[in-house]
């Protein structure tokens, strides 16, 4: 199964693992240089994923064209630029757009996403220099042993020996998770009473047969999950839009949906951005995180000390924004209001926004955008319905007219800030979610369709804090926007990723590495060094052999791809490991070479 030669095991073959290559074809010719010209070998690559290298399991070719990208074209790349800080060369190539010939304000389907895919992993394989050899083993990888010091033993499914490893790592994107308890009983219940229970899951891997046209479904998860599901359940049976009006075919059934906030994501934002840039970071940045690092213990609370920077760096970009764009709704000049915004906090703040700023509207108030239906009742769902289809055509409006431009520099706020967060490791899931929420919704025409979803009456909307309950034979859902009222359903979807922790996922891989003395977070992901996402153990040592990279830990990165010239830090990360990992196999082929 192995060579005498050094090896390399990347477990995962999606976009991390992808970005991993492609960063080890950068650094190879400076930290390796050309086998058989200094007297050693090469070394072999082993890509294990029962997925197509490249796209791997999210990202595959072979799913719906009805599923889109959740970014434009233009904002989707796999390759490196001058803004990022890192250590290695930068190698530019296409984004998906230019690589695609698309319009760049398209949001190209993922069987194409999954072919771009497969040609950046080609391309990396192609650029590697002659002596490093990549071999890709569709299978599951089962477990890793072996000594700190030694080589690793890398199980795969269905083979009786391992692949040997000098080095591992881990890139396993997202991941299965076996079901917390409130799951378990629901399933439980269905299974007693006849009813359908989907639990947390990859909407393009779940068998959405059993929902049955006509009958009423409960979903609770309003987020991009809940978007896939909506189209698979009536384009992907064969319903139509024409404009504005849905068509039906009468496969459907009806969606009752609801969440914590009772609303979907914001709309992607429909304009360009013209003039000035906010300078960010500007209140949280490198500086600020490495005051809390040092902190002893690590002592810094998330709420405390780390959001009210956030506050204020999404603040400045807002206030930046629309003091340069639209002066004649303030009352102040910018250089004034800067001074004074840069020494208030707290509710000094919001005395010198209220005197500055006239109209609320024009004020950035980030609690009532993560509640938008707190106080808000209604007597009947009817009323809600209109309600909401409200809700959503004012958010389309707005994330459409550069008139409310300061939200634009409030994205980007947000991919500066989140930059900086994952310097601070796991800083707990409501972050995530928030920005999700705000940065990462669908696109317009994914709204427009759920209006006229809503409008034919195969959507219907719950609530906010949408209750679950299991009882008389049936799944019942209220909220606390229509108080009193529920609904009836025989079927229960739970539309949102699962959320696995290092105890609960399904991957054995990882568990079993867990339960060997890997660290884990208090949130559950994989705990790994900042420097170079060495995999650490519980007394915090770094493993010398092993490595981790993506969202099973807690340096996350920025999401599966990165928007040109943001400086990624998932490139950061990925270019680190590829540089520790090409030393050490130098080092060790230089010992063998004698």
């Amino acid at each position: 199964m192995s060579t005498g030669r050094p090896s390399l095991v990347i477990v995962g073959a999606g976009p991390r693992g992808t970005g991993l290559l492609e960063r080890i074809a950068a650094n190879a010719p400076e930290l390796y240089g050309d086998s058989g010209t200094d007297g050693f070998e090469g070394f072999d690559i082993h890509v294990v994923d029962p997925y197509p290298p490249g796209a791997g399991r999210i990202w595959r070719e072979e799913q719906s064209p009805l599923l889109w990208m959740n970014s434009e074209a233009q904002d989707v790349t796999m390759f490196t630029d001058d803004t990022v800080d890192m250590a290695g060369p930068v190698l530019e190539g296409p984004t998906l757009h230019e690589w695609a010939s698309l319009d760049g304000r398209t949001f190209a389907d993922r069987p194409r996403q999954g072919a771009y895919m497969r040609w950046v992993y080609e391309r990396a394989v192609a650029a590697l220099p002659p002596g490093i050899r990549v071999q890709h083993h569709p299978r599951r990888a089962l477990r890793v042993n072996g000594p700190r010091e030694g080589r690793q033993q890398v199980w795969l499914q269905g083979w009786s020996r391992p692949l040997l490893a000098d080095l591992v790592v881990l890139s396993l994107g997202h991941l299965d998770a076996e079901l917390d308890d409130e799951q378990r009983q629901l399933a439980t219940y269905a299974r007693e009473h006849g009813l359908v229970h989907l639990p947390p899951d990859f909407t393009a891997d779940s068998d959405l047969s059993a929902l049955a046209p006509g009958e009423p479904v409960l979903v609770r998860g309003f987020g991009l999950a809940f978007v896939d599901l909506m189209v698979l359940l009536t384009e992907g049976r064969g319903g139509r839009y024409d404009g504005q009006t849905y068509h039906p075919s009468g496969r459907e059934p009806i969606l009752h949906v609801g969440s914590r906030r009772g609303v979907p994501y914001h709309s992607k934002i429909g304009y360009g951005w013209e003039g000035e840039r906010p300078p960010l970071p500007r209140f949280f940045g490198p500086a600020e995180v490495d005051e809390l690092l040092a902190r002893p213990g690590g002592g810094f609370d998330f709420r405390r000390d780390v959001w009210p920077l956030v506050e204020k760096e999404l603040g400045f970009a807002h206030y930046h924004r629309l003091f340069a764009a639209h002066p004649e709704r303030t009352r102040m000049a910018w250089t004034d209001f800067e001074e004074k915004y840069a020494a208030a906090a707290g509710v000094e703040i919001q005395a010198l926004v209220a005197s500055a700023v006239p109209d609320p509207a024009d004020r950035l108030d980030l609690a009532a955008l993560d509640h938008p239906l707190d106080g808000v009742r209604h007597t009947s769902y009817e009323e809600l319905q209109n309600g909401l289809r409200g809700y959503i055509e004012g958010d389309l409006r707005r994330r459409h007219d550069p008139s409310h431009s300061p939200d634009l520099a409030v994205f980007l706020g947000l991919l500066s800030v989140y930059g900086q967060l994952v310097r601070l490791g796991d800083i707990g899931s409501w972050w995530h979610g928030f920005f999700s929420y705000l940065a990462s919704g669908p696109p317009g025409p994914r709204l427009r369709q759920m209006l006229a979803l809503s409008r034919a009456g195969i959507l219907k909307f719950v609530g906010a804090d949408m209750t679950v309950t299991a009882e008389g034979g049936v799944f019942r859902a209220g909220s606390a926007t229509v108080p009193g009222a529920t609904i009836e359903a025989r079927a229960l979807v739970e539309a949102r990723l699962p959320h696995p922790t290092v105890e609960r996922t399904r991957d054995s891989l990882l568990r079993e590495l867990y339960a060997d003395g890997a660290a884990a977070t208090p949130e559950g992901l994989l705990a790994v060094d900042a420097a170079d996402g060495r995999v650490l153990d519980r007394s915090g040592i770094p493993h010398p052999r092993r490595f981790a990279l993506g969202p099973h830990t807690d340096a996350r990165g920025s999401g599966a791809f990165t928007r040109p010239r943001t400086g990624g830090p998932a490139f950061r990360q990925n270019d680190a490991t590829a540089r520790a990992a090409l030393a050490f196999l130098r080092a060790l082929s230089c010992r063998a070479a004698g």
